[in-house]
């Protein structure tokens, strides 16, 4: 069991002790002024058609951006998705009975295999991020489609950027949702 418990322990510290300023003017995105937490437990109304909660779907949420970008080769999540990040593991620990799948995507450089395992590792990447958040194992999922569901379908530098992601996916506790 101390194992287990002084690697949490650590990785708690390390998240608690980051060194990133906080912008006071815009606040972070999951914060209410008010006292709350701004991320609460979903209720029974208020469900898009899918059966998601709108502030999930609304696009005045940043729940409602699913897209974690990468650079070329690379599977390391950066600094501007962080928050990103943050903002859906703190769903997600709020919501327990809520799953997601993480879709690696990768543009159409490279071998099949090497795009799917790149794929992989940027899932990975994101679903380590959320673990690590606090979401728990059983709730996220990672996946790999390589190259095979471009955003962008183009063949230029351009493209490939959007290509390049992983994508957040939810299901609810009904099992409906986007997976």
């Amino acid at each position: 069991m101390k194992k287990l418990l002084i690697p949490a322990l650590l990785a708690a510290f390390i998240v608690g002790c980051s060194s990133t300023p906080v912008d006071e003017t815009s606040g972070a995105p999951v914060e209410s002024r008010s006292g709350s937490s701004g991320v609460t437990p979903v209720t029974a109304g208020g469900l898009d058609s899918r059966g998601l909660p709108r502030e999930l779907t609304d696009p005045k949420s940043v729940l409602s951006q699913r897209s974690i970008y990468f650079d070329l080769d690379k599977y390391e999540v950066k600094d501007e998705y962080k928050d990103l990040v943050a903002a859906h593991a703190k769903y997600l620990v709020t919501n327990k009975g809520f799953k997601v799948l993480i879709q690696g995507n990768t543009d159409e450089r490279g071998s099949r295999e090497y795009n799917l395992s790149l794929g992989q590792k940027r899932s990975d990447a994101v679903k380590r991020s959320l673990i690590l958040l606090g979401a728990k194992e059983d709730q996220v999922e990672s996946v790999s489609l390589g190259e095979e569901k471009p955003k962008n379908p183009g063949h230029d530098e351009s493209a490939w950027s959007e290509n390049r992601r992983a994508d957040i996916l939810y299901k609810a506790p009904d099992g409906r949702g986007e997976f």
